[in-house]
């Protein structure tokens, strides 16, 4: 079975036989109709995926021809919709065998157009389909004929892929399914789905240039890669040119987010409508989709991708809803009593705390020990406050008795956050000490020797205790000293050898409430890390910004 290029002039002089033929019995509008559609008609490709882009309610019209040769001959022809139903159909055009050989070597003249007309083709349709799902059609060809194929949008312009092949020997441009090609959902959690499909004949014959790729989606399944790829443009977003070999992060537009690991490829496209991500897993068959949010209902879609031609195919999409995230476990505030609370900054979890009023003015107090916290306050259901603390933060509160606060607590980094949190109906003794209106700690620069630093930190009109403690670290070590420091922890964290004094002081007047410490027996040229805590009367302590200071290298 072989296909000529002499054959692009078959419907001009075919047309002459048949129209001719037609125009014995038909008006001139009708041969004139016939002249249109077929001059307007495009060679389809043979072994070649081809796009079709169609306007609505024009019709667009492709053909190619079976010679007569080895009969039977097979051919299949599968048409792929990129977004809306499409309707398509085959019409088989069969002519006068001595003409259609002659037409295919360019040998005719116009006795054979004289004996055509009394040997008249005649066409026939011999399939047809409305829908957008992938469809194939599987033929056999016992003569020399003229295949026409006709695709037809009635809902907006488009575009389709449409793949000829006449070789039914030498493999598939697409990947095969396997026979269930159900996608079967394993595990769901309130983050998670675990998801398992069964693997391609492909996959196990050519390993090495098939992969599995997943989407995504809160909308809808796609019923192929054209159709999803597709779905994303439309939403305003762009697709890298091959989405299932997009491995450089600089073919993602600023709205996608490309995550790699353990050689797994994760783009997730970001929209108003929505997020679709896309994950190309390798050849594994099974798949934990992880980030979900919780009670919501996600689509799935699996696709066997060649990674040579990037053609695919599609397993029948699933869908599932997360699990409901857990009501947050209450942890009770007592009176005057302080907790400690540890939030988890990667998985972002809630931490709730409640407290039944006993008088009607209470107070919070909030500690952020290290990292920043938010921290959201309610009153029988009503929000009172919101925001963001780093340090020591009140909250004077007024309501009625019984009243019930629910105090909610979220990390606001990705890293672990912790806070001291304690309410109380007595403000006339107060469990954290007097703060000064700076937490900073300075140095002179002029003041340093080779051995010796001299710091400053202010104080408050309350006589409390204030401990100096210092440390030698390395370059390399000042971030992760500074950014690791718990604020809340006291001198009992400290080794011995790192203290350097304790001393009481206070003054009335505020803008004299300044004390210097000159810190001597120190190695030339070192960096030191310096810190001040203070010690109010109840005993908790108040760690202030750690200081880092290096020596004279020379003096």
């Amino acid at each position: 079975l072989k296909m000529s290029w002499a054959w692009f002039y078959l419907p001009l002089r075919l047309l002459m036989a048949v129209g001719l033929c037609h125009a014995i019995r038909a008006p001139t509008s009708t041969f004139r109709s016939d002249l249109f559609n077929f001059y307007h008609s495009l060679i389809l490709a043979d072994g070649k995926e081809t796009t079709v882009h169609l306007l609505k309610d024009i019709p667009k019209r492709y053909y190619f021809v079976l010679e007569e040769g080895r009969a039977p001959a097979p051919f299949t022809i599968t048409v792929t919709p990129c977004d809306v139903p499409i309707e398509w159909s085959i019409l088989r055009h069969k002519a006068a065998a001595s003409f259609l050989g002659k037409a295919a070597h360019g040998d005719h003249d116009t006795q054979e157009i004289a004996k055509s007309q009394k040997a008249p083709s005649t066409a026939s349709t011999i399939f047809n389909y409305k829908g957008n799902s992938v469809e194939t059609y599987v033929g056999m060809s016992y003569y020399s004929a003229l295949y026409m194929l006709e695709f037809l949008s009635t809902e907006r312009d488009t575009h389709i892929t449409v793949y000829l092949t006449t070789d039914t020997t030498s493999g598939h441009l697409y990947p095969e399914l396997p026979l269930d090609p159900r996608i079967d959902i394993i595990g769901i959690g309130h983050t998670t789905v675990t998801l398992a499909w069964k693997h391609s004949p492909s996959v196990l014959q050519h390993r090495e240039n098939i992969q599995y790729c997943l989407l995504v989606n809160e909308k809808h399944n796609y019923k192929s890669l054209c159709a999803a790829e597709t779905a994303i443009r439309s939403s305003g977003m762009k697709v890298p040119p091959m989405l299932a070999l997009s491995l450089s992060p600089y073919l993602l537009e600023p709205q996608q987010v490309m995550i790699l690991s353990n050689s797994e490829l994760s783009i997730i496209n970001r929209a108003s409508s929505g997020e679709v991500r896309q994950i190309c897993v390798g050849t594994k068959n099974t798949y934990t989709v992880p980030s979900l949010s919780a009670s919501t209902q996600y689509y799935f879609d699996v696709f066997v991708v060649n990674l040579l031609t990037n053609a695919s195919a599609a397993y029948t999409g699933t869908f599932a809803r997360t699990l409901e995230e857990p009501e947050p476990k209450l942890t009770e505030l007592k009176d005057g009593k302080v907790i400690q609370v540890v939030l988890d900054g990667k998985k972002q979890k809630v931490y709730s705390l409640q407290y039944q009023a006993r008088h009607k003015r209470i107070q919070f107090t909030f500690q952020s020990c290290r990292g920043q916290v938010q921290v959201h306050i309610t009153k029988n259901g009503k929000t009172v406050t919101s925001e963001n603390v780093s340090g020591l933060r009140y909250f004077s509160l007024k309501g009625n008795l019984l009243d019930t606060y629910l105090v909610q607590l979220r990390s606001t980094e990705q890293s672990n956050s912790s806070v001291k949190v304690q309410v109380s109906s007595h403000f006339h003794k107060p469990l954290f000490p007097l703060l000064p209106d700076s937490l900073k700690i300075k140095s002179f620069s002029k003041l340093r020797t080779c051995n010796s630093v001299t710091i400053a930190w202010l104080g408050t009109q309350e006589e409390s205790k204030y401990c100096v403690y210092k440390k030698r670290i390395e370059e390399d070590q000042v971030w992760t000293e500074l950014q690791s420091a718990d604020r809340c922890a006291g001198p009992e964290s400290r080794h011995r050898a790192e203290k350097v004094l304790c001393k009481y002081f206070h003054d009335i007047n505020l803008q004299r409430a300044v004390t210097t410490e000159t810190i001597k027996g120190l190695d030339a040229g070192t960096l030191y890390l310096f810190d001040v805590y203070l010690m109010g009367p109840s005993g908790i302590p108040i760690r202030y910004y750690s200081k880092v200071v290096k020596t004279r290298k020379k003096c």
